[in-house]
């Protein structure tokens, strides 16, 4: 019988593809024109944020500090590559979200399961201008050349798909991509960074966390997960599995209480916290701690065995990502 032996959670940031000149420079540019929403979940703009900003903030956008927070999560990421090679799986279960690369406004599903034979990254585009630094991280979670075609396990993935639907879910499930699709990137990322390599057969799983109406309660996302570990357990094949939650944590203004909150719910499986949390603080990119949520109610035998944190402070208003990465054994 399968089992689930390792679970992992990782930040997919683009900083986390970008260079320690880019996150030098900071990201003013860029967060001028994200959706930003307080610690309360209100919206607000960028230049009300720079108004309001902390006394600390020079310190914490300091070269030193900076250069420290990327060689952290360099170091990080080297250590999330080595902890999944390490689980000797014969597939990975991703939890993710799609932000309009495969799924559009005409046709969003809250759940969605992929289960083709193959997932197709896609090829980065040519000649991007050397001051496009965004441009260019996002590039690096794309293929040179000629686009690629990484392994699925179609088999566990349909016995997801079925299993889910006995349990009441409701999904749409993609066994193929359409022309001019290709995996977005909290995949992408995971295959570029992670298992470069490796060709892991990827069940890849989308929640809908950014968009209303339909986004899934935090208590929807758990009981998904719960019923993903159940199902694996009974998939007839003796299979070593791994789950993993890409995306998150806050963003795109950093919340470190929030963040220090939902990791020790995540170390204490501390369900009826993470399920009780208010869809409200879950907007924009903090909405991907769902995908954990969902991780976490897939694999209740195992525990918190590594976890790290960079509360990645990009730009003069102290937007930014709380990366995080976390392994369970």
């Amino acid at each position: 019988m399968a089992r689930i032996v390792a679970a992992f959670g990782s930040s997919h940031s683009a900083m986390q593809m970008a260079t320690l000149d880019n996150w030098l420079e900071r990201f003013d540019h860029i967060d001028r024109k994200a959706p930003i929403y307080d610690f309360d979940g209100n919206a607000r703009g960028y230049d009300e944020l720079l108004a309001a900003r902390p006394p600390e903030a020079a310190k914490l956008l300091s070269t030193s500090e900076i250069a420290r927070r990327f060689a952290d999560t360099e170091a990080a990421m080297d250590r999330m590559k080595e902890e999944i090679a390490g689980a000797r799986l014969n597939a990975l279960i991703v939890v993710g979200d799609d932000q309009k690369e495969i799924f559009k406004d005409a046709s969003r599903p809250a759940i969605a399961v992929y289960y083709g034979e193959t997932i197709r990254n896609g090829v980065a585009p040519k000649d991007i201008p050397s001051d496009n630094w965004y441009a260019r991280a996002q590039a690096r979670r794309m293929e040179e050349g000629r686009e690629a075609h990484y392994p699925c396990h179609a088999a566990l993935g349909r016995h997801l798909i079925e299993g889910l639907n006995a349990r009441g879910f409701d999904l749409t499930v993609v066994q193929s991509l359409r022309d001019g699709q290709h995996e977005g990137h909290a995949y992408s990322f995971i295959h570029k960074r992670y298992l470069a390599g490796a060709m892991l057969p990827m069940v890849p799983i989308f929640l809908n966390t950014y968009y209303p109406p339909n986004q899934p309660t935090p208590k929807r996302c758990f009981e998904l997960g719960r019923a993903i570990g159940a199902l694996v357990a009974s998939f007839p094949d003796d299979i070593r599995v791994g789950v993993l939650a890409s995306g998150g944590l806050s963003h795109f203004l950093v919340n470190e209480r929030l963040d220090a909150r939902v990791m020790q719910a995540l170390r204490d499986k501390d369900a009826a916290f993470l399920i009780g949390l208010d869809p409200k603080l879950l907007q924009s990119g903090t909405s991907e701690i769902r995908n954990w949520i969902c991780a976490l109610g897939a694999c209740p035998d195992l525990a918190v065995s590594w976890m790290t944190y960079v509360p990645a402070y990009r730009s003069s208003a102290l937007t930014g990502v709380g990366l995080c990465f976390a392994s369970w054994r």
